[in-house]
C-alpha cells in the first residue's frame, strides 16, 4: 500500500483547505486510517481517524468541531476538510493507515496504530 498526501497550502486564518490522501491497492476499504501533523521543532501528533467503513470518526480537541475526515472507499481516498484554520495548524500532515488491522473495530490515535504512512503535505496558516 502507497499513501499520497495531496491538498496543502498556504491560507490565511479563519480560511479552509481539503487534503487528500489517495492509496494504493485493492484492500482500502478493509482498514482504518488517519491523519497526523507535524509542526516545526515539535513532535508529530494526532489529528483525527476513521474507521475501515467510515462509520467511526476521532479529533483531536483542537480541531474538533474545525476539521471533518471522511473517505470515499470507491475511490481509494480519504479526505480532511479544514475550516476555520488558525496559525496554530501550521504544520506537515501526514496521511496514515493500519494495513495490518483490517476489519478492526480499533481507530488508533497513536503512531503505533498504523504502519504505512504517506509522505506528507505542508499546511501554512498565515495570521
Amino acid at each position: 500500500v502507497q499513501l499520497q498526501a495531496s491538498g496543502g497550502g498556504l491560507v490565511q486564518a479563519g480560511g479552509s483547505l481539503r487534503l487528500s490522501c489517495s492509496a494504493s491497492g485493492r484492500t482500502f476499504s478493509s482498514y482504518a486510517m488517519g491523519w497526523f501533523r507535524q509542526a516545526p521543532g515539535k513532535e508529530r501528533e494526532f489529528v483525527a481517524a476513521i474507521s475501515w467503513s467510515g462509520g467511526k470518526t476521532y479529533y483531536q480537541d483542537s480541531v474538533a468541531g474545525r476539521f471533518t475526515i471522511s473517505r470515499d472507499n470507491a475511490k481509494n481516498s480519504m479526505y480532511l476538510q479544514m475550516n476555520s484554520l488558525k496559525p496554530e495548524d501550521t504544520a506537515v500532515y501526514y496521511c496514515a493507515a493500519a494495513v495490518s488491522a483490517p476489519f478492526s473495530s480499533v481507530v488508533s490515535s497513536r503512531e503505533r496504530g498504523y504502519d504505512h504512512w504517506g509522505q506528507g503535505t505542508q499546511v501554512t496558516v498565515s495570521s
